[in-house]
């Protein structure tokens, strides 16, 4: 075999192992003939023509992206440092290198834009109670602006909410306010319902006067009874009203 044939078929080779190319079942293809987008391929086996044809690799599985702290200053005026870790993936290779020079920077910047301005709409106590709503905003407007760079925006999850120490003991003294004013609307109400209680009681009580005296002796024995081992003298008064009817009582069994 001369050198000149050798040398063609190592060309010939060198070609072919070029034209091949071979992608793993989470990547796609983009397939470039001429400059011009001619479609995408992949997973498996794929030629490339070689010096007409140029492929570019996409990556198709989830990304998990750190959205950095943002710092945010909610509706009510109060400043915090917020952020976030978003989950995206690429649905449609071809847009995603397209549409877009860097699809993972344009949405690491639409994501911190997207959370400074959807925060800034509420206050305070939205950003510490009502987080799953944020984070479906948030998703839904990421989502929506992606979609024209081919990417699927799954999920939001704001992480940390950061308040400086004054804003803390404000919060914290609020806090205890409000378990103070709520263990006197128990308190009180505890108040109305035993007032209502005693009332029916009363009622019932003033409507027999035998079960007015019963009460009065039980609680005789229950004052005699707690004094006992004491050193002490006690002085119960007996009303003549509760005395007249049990003399009746007496007089007409006679």
């Amino acid at each position: 075999m001369t050198p000149l044939i050798s040398i063609f078929v190592f060309a010939v080779v060198a070609l072919l192992a070029s034209a091949i190319k071979i992608l793993n079942e989470y990547e796609r293809g983009v397939i470039f003939t001429l400059g011009r987008y001619t479609g995408t391929k992949g997973p498996g086996l794929i030629l490339v023509i070689p010096f007409l044809q140029k492929m570019m690799k996409v990556d198709m599985r989830v990304i998990v992206m750190d959205v950095p702290t943002q710092d945010v200053i909610s509706r009510d005026n109060v400043s915090v440092k917020v952020n976030a870790v978003v989950y995206f993936r690429v649905v449609d290779a071809g847009k995603a290198t397209l549409q877009v020079e860097q699809y993972y920077a344009a949405t690491s910047q639409l994501a911190q834009t997207t959370l400074r301005s959807v925060l800034g709409q509420h206050e305070l106590d939205d950003m510490l109670t009502e987080r799953d709503k944020l984070n479906q905003d948030i998703q839904a407007i990421l989502d929506r602006h992606t979609d024209a760079w081919g990417i699927k925006v799954s999920n939001v999850e704001i992480k940390h909410v950061d308040l400086d120490e004054s804003m803390i003991r404000a919060i914290a003294r609020q806090a205890e306010a409000e378990r103070s004013r709520r263990a006197k609307v128990i308190h009180a109400e505890g108040e109305q319902q035993a007032a209502e209680k005693l009332t029916e009681a009363a009622k019932a009580l003033a409507l027999e006067p035998q079960a007015m005296q019963l009460r009065y002796l039980q609680t005789l024995l229950d004052v005699t009874t707690g004094s006992s081992g004491q050193n002490s003298t006690i002085i119960f008064p007996l009303p003549m009203d509760l005395i007249k009817p049990l003399m009746a009582k007496l007089n007409s069994d006679e």
